[in-house]
């Protein structure tokens, strides 16, 4: 068997076992062990890399990037290797596997993505882009649905594009809002760092209890908090909005600084993933919860603010360069940089970590860059689709 026909084998495995259930899953676990006693597991170390080297530097975007994640789930030491080989969002810049929602975007660049509104449903469907236009296919990332409750608003966030609820395995975090929907906080499903708690609250009694079941993902780990100021301009002002990243140092920001970096999903969403064991240790724990710094309250957290636009007067309209990103003017569109606090601004401070703007009707571009991540930026842009009577 060829290496291009073994890649081949292993993409129609990875998507039979996602849609075809429990017996699917056991039956692509049972011949991903038999690959692994196969002559692959054999390979002479020295010429496996060089093989799995070639093909991660040859496959650099989607959809092709599925033949990386395809050699993952071979066998476990080609699991181990192009662990090794495929490097963070962070320094790589390409999203390829299901954690990667998780960790801290490129640190050169902007990573581009958009939104989908779907409002018969109240559902939005983040994708990252393909190519450098305004829209296209897409590869999928995450889809949050929004649920509302007497108190507040809550927007589920999942891997699954169809299955979107707090009780599915595929559930990792969630935005709720206060009554007047002018703050919000942003939870994970697992700790960001090695040092989160999860606040005492009524899931987490019933989680204690054992009233749920196991499967059920059961954190709820708050990792950042945005607030809607009252706008004194009224209905001529944009909104001003400002988010303090509980969960990222201030530092991160700083020239060789560090934000922490998830490096494993929970079990849970392991158990949708059955043909990339690479999820897994031997021992079946997760291997580790992150890397990088607590945030302290020494250092404290990184704060974001919106980039104050310019008001226009030919156009009659606040301005603010997107670089063609944006082609639609709406209240909704923001830019936001990191906050100085009480030191002087510095070059850090003007680079644009997350900006969201209107394209169509139901359709959104959504850039960000490190430190924060996917999940962190999907979640500060759902903030934004709620109405804020107070702020605009």
């Amino acid at each position: 068997m060829s290496i291009k026909n073994l890649i081949h084998d292993m993409r129609s495995r990875s998507s039979r076992a996602v849609h075809d259930g429990s017996a699917a899953a056991a039956a692509a676990a049972r011949e991903a062990d038999g690959l692994s006693r196969s002559c692959w597991a054999n390979m002479p170390q020295e010429l496996l890399r060089e093989v799995l080297v070639k093909i991660e530097a040859s496959e650099g975007s989607w959809p092709s990037r599925k033949s990386v994640v395809a050699c993952a789930g071979v066998c476990r030491s080609w699991r181990h290797l192009v662990k090794e080989i495929v490097k963070v969002p962070e320094v790589s810049g390409i999203l390829t596997f299901p954690i990667s929602v998780k960790q801290p975007g490129p640190r050169e660049s902007l990573l581009q993505c958009f939104i989908k509104r779907n409002r018969s449903n109240q559902t939005y469907h983040l994708y990252v882009g393909l190519t450098n236009a305004l829209s296209d296919d897409g590869k999928f990332l995450l889809a949050a649905r929004k649920c509302r409750r007497p108190t507040c608003t809550d927007y589920v966030i999942s891997l699954h594009a169809d299955d979107v609820s707090k009780g599915s395995c595929t559930y990792v975090g969630k935005l709720r809002s206060n009554f007047l929907g002018t703050k919000f906080t942003i939870s994970d499903g697992q700790p960001p760092h090695a040092g989160a708690r999860m606040p005492k609250s009524r899931s987490t009694r019933l989680v204690s209890s054992k009233q749920v079941s196991p499967r059920v993902p059961a954190g709820n780990y708050p990792v950042a908090h945005i607030s809607y100021e009252l706008n004194v301009l009224g209905s001529r002002g944009p909104r001003r909005m400002h988010c303090v990243m509980d969960a990222i140092p201030a530092a991160a920001i700083e020239p060789g600084g560090v934000a922490p970096t998830q490096t494993e999903l929970p079990l849970s969403s392991v158990e949708f993933f059955p043909s990339l064991p690479f999820f897994r240790t031997k021992s079946n724990r997760v291997e580790s919860v992150s890397s990088g710094p607590l945030v302290s309250q020494k250092d404290g957290a990184l704060v974001l603010r919106n980039k104050a636009p310019r008001w226009h007067e030919q156009l009659q309209c606040w301005c603010l360069n997107f670089h063609g990103r944006v082609t639609v003017a709406s209240v909704k569109n923001f830019q936001l940089v990191a906050s100085p606090e009480n030191e002087p601004a510095g070059p850090q401070h003007e680079k644009i970590i997350l900006q969201f703007g209107k394209v169509g009707k139901d359709l959104f571009t959504m850039d960000y860059r490190y430190p924060i991540s996917a999940f962190q930026a999907f979640a500060i842009c759902l903030s934004s689709f709620d109405t804020k009577i107070a702020c605009e």
